[in-house]
Formats: structure tokens, sequence, C-alpha cells
């Protein structure tokens, strides 16, 4: 199976909007409706969430037999969500690497900062 960005993009924002209490841990299956994301299969949505836990952008609370287990986005996981939050800049980010042939987890996060970096700069005139 091929990693995804957009589907990694997408869980990270579904996960980040989930209110869970300090502690709480939710235990998902692929196939629960709250986890799910139009075009993919549940396969698809397991395997992703499990190579977020690889990527230390969530902690597991624990392994589970079938599904997976959430706690909480890591401070590296809320960074990724914060620096690809936006559509926009998620569209500049996704082409941009494309164009360079290829990416990985910390590209595409550094890379979206640098177009959210020149955002700010365009905005206030204060170079970064």
């Amino acid at each position: 199976m091929r990693r995804d960005m957009d589907l990694i993009r997408e869980l990270m924002l579904k996960l980040e909007a989930m209110e869970l209490r300090p502690g709480a841990i939710m235990h998902f299956m692929p196939d629960d409706e709250e986890i799910q994301i139009a075009g993919y299969s549940p396969e698809d949505i397991e395997y992703h969430a499990r190579l977020l836990i690889e990527a230390g952008l969530i902690e597991p609370g624990g392994g589970a037999m079938q599904g997976f287990m959430f706690r909480s986005l890591t401070w590296a996981g809320h960074d990724f969500v914060d620096s690809v939050r936006s559509p926009e800049v998620w569209v500049k980010t996704k082409r941009g690497a494309e164009a360079a042939g290829g990416f990985t987890v910390d590209l595409l996060k550094d890379l979206a900062k640098g177009f959210i970096k020149k955002q700010i700069e365009d905005l206030t005139g204060v170079k970064i």
C-alpha cells in the first residue's frame, strides 16, 4: 500500500478536532463512522493511522489487536497540523513537493512552514 499524504493530512485534522478529556483514550476500528474519510477504505484508514503512530505524530495510548488507539496528537503532530491546516498552503506544499520528485512528512511540514512564513512577511512586512 502506498502512503497517501492527503489522507495523512485529513486524518490528522480529524483527530485534532476530537474532543477528548485529558488522559482519555479512544479505540477506533477502521470502519468507525467518526474516523471515515470519503474516498478511502477502512483498510486505508487503519494503515495510515499506524503510519501516524510510527511517525510520532500521534500518541497511541496502547496497542490494539484490531483498529488503533488514540490518546492525543504529539507536539510534532500539532506542528504538522498547524503547518498544513490551510487548504491553500496544502495545495502549494503538495505542488512544490511533487515538482521536486518526492516528499516526506518532515519535508512537507518544512515546505508548508516556508509558505506560511512568506504569507506572514507579505502581510506584515516583517522578514522571518
